[in-house]
């Protein structure tokens, strides 16, 4: 029977991984809006006998992926001895750090980030490090040939004898060679350029990615075998593909900062092993990347005294205290609708206090426009910026500046309060730690004293602006607060 090739494509929910034939508005599985994309699944026969055989491969597939780790007999859960997982610590602090505490044998580990930003450099510096303590590693590349892997390898100036690499994009070859190599760390970078004879799909699509990371996962499990992979990640700076990958693999890490830059940020987002959102700080040099000890005094070397606008926050992230320059700029606008453009911080949120400044300090911005950044890429996610964030807002608007030896953090409520943040003595200790004098705090995180460091705890937004602008402030030549 004569055949024609065609296309097929399926709309995948990047939230939770459903699959459909058709696009939906709302996720019919996990019930959120606007998450399904397009993806090219195949392209096959349209005779029938060979769309049952690719029907009984992907059937296949899916039994497979119902026990990633493993089936054993049924035991009493009390009965197990839970031990920690040993650590394999390589002397990359940073790295060690974003992973938990170090390289846990028999984890799968996912890396995602831009284009040219150091994932493979990060990879291959580490594998050579774990060659040099004796343990058997594998770099499976698809994107370079061995030629360009040694060029990097001597431009970093990184032993590689003993290092197993095989360019290869086929799966089943991926595996004899594991099987004959008996390594006990898996690099594949990456995993999107993978596929499968078992499938028709072109390397990248969703039923390849699903398939092959799958049965790498397996191996992994059954053999104790660590595996790493190298992930690509969309425009948008999510993780390319669908989102089950994610759900597989043990630990998500992925690189923050512009590729232009040379300091990377490497996030952990999921850690089985692990506290999630620890990050590690890297400095990307011509002898590849270099850990970065004291982040804090990084992100605000650049930092001058009597800038309006300007203000330090301590922040947390994971187990770390980290102080970062917040900077505000608000402007008289010229548009019916006023800009309000975030980088580094959550744009929503900047919506909602702006309003709380409106409402609780009698400060409108109805007809400013407002800029704020976090100054060196780092992402900002926890609440306790609220008040850094409505401090620098405040300094730039009325032109007045706060001083370089204030550090501030705290959550504002809707109600103008200040609310208390986790850990707040370990971020009070890493200011004074650092030399600043003076610290505006919310008042329950306010405990003991420390000598030569001035603690200010505030109850209120109305209160901290007087602490720390005094009792008037002036907004285009007009007295606007205090109100009374």
């Amino acid at each position: 029977m004569a055949s024609k090739s065609k296309t097929k494509t399926a709309w995948v929910c990047s939230e939770c991984g459903y699959d459909a034939p058709k696009w939906f508005g709302q996720c019919p599985s996990c019930k959120a809006y606007n998450t399904m994309k397009e993806f090219r699944i195949e392209a096959e026969s349209t005779n029938r006998f060979a769309r049952a055989e690719s029907k009984s491969a992907s059937s296949t597939a899916g039994r497979g992926r119902a026990s990633l780790a493993g089936t054993s007999d049924i035991v009493d859960l009390s009965e197990i001895e839970a031990k920690e997982s040993p650590r394999i610590l390589i002397g990359f602090a940073e790295l060690e750090r974003a992973l938990g505490g170090g390289f846990v044998p028999g984890s799968v580990v996912l890396i995602g980030g831009d284009p040219g930003i150091g994932k493979s450099t990060l990879l291959l510096q580490s594998m050579c490090k774990m060659v040099a303590l004796g343990q058997v590693c594998l770099y499976a590349s698809g994107e370079e040939s061995p030629t360009q892997v040694a060029l990097r390898a001597q431009r970093l100036e990184v032993s590689t004898k003993g290092l197993k690499f095989i360019s290869e994009i086929q799966l089943e070859k991926i595996e004899a060679v594991i099987d004959d190599v008996s390594p006990q760390w898996v690099v594949i970078d990456s995993i999107q350029t993978l596929f499968s004879e078992e499938l028709s799909a072109a390397p990248g699509s969703v039923s390849q990615v699903k398939e092959c990371a799958a049965r790498l996962t397996r191996i992994a499990k059954r053999k104790g075998i660590g595996v790493i992979f190298v992930g690509h990640v969309t425009k948008e700076g999510a993780m390319a593909g669908p989102r089950v990958l994610e759900h597989m693999v043990d630990t998500v890490l992925y690189f923050e900062g512009d590729p232009e830059s040379n300091y990377r940020i490497l996030r952990a987002c999921k850690n089985r092993f692990g506290s999630v959102n620890e990050i590690g700080v890297f400095g990307m040099t011509d002898k590849g990347l270099r850990g970065v000890r004291n982040p804090s005094a990084l992100f605000l070397a650049e930092r001058r005294e009597g800038v309006p606008g300007s203000v330090t926050f301590i922040n947390l992230e994971g187990t770390r205290p980290i102080l970062i320059e917040i900077q505000a700029l608000v402007d008289k606008s010229m548009l019916p609708n006023p800009k309000r453009l975030t980088v580094g911080t959550d744009g929503q949120r900047l919506t909602m206090l702006l309003a709380i400044l409106h409402r609780h300090v009698n400060l409108p911005t109805y007809d400013q426009d407002v800029f704020l950044n976090a100054v060196g890429g780092i992402k900002i996610t926890e609440t306790a910026s609220d008040l850094a964030v409505l401090t620098a807002i405040v300094s730039s608007m009325c032109n007045r500046p706060v001083s370089s030896k204030t550090a501030i953090f705290g959550e504002v409520g809707l109600g103008g309060e200040i609310r208390p943040v986790a850990r707040g003595q370990e971020r009070i200790r890493e200011a004074a730690k650092l030399g600043f004098s003076r610290l505006i705090v919310p008042l329950k995180n306010k405990a003991q004293d420390i000598p030569g460091v001035e603690i200010v705890g505030v109850d209120n937004l109305k209160e901290a602006m007087r602490i720390i602008f005094g009792s008037t402030v002036r907004r285009h030549d007009e007295e606007v607060y205090p109100e009374e």
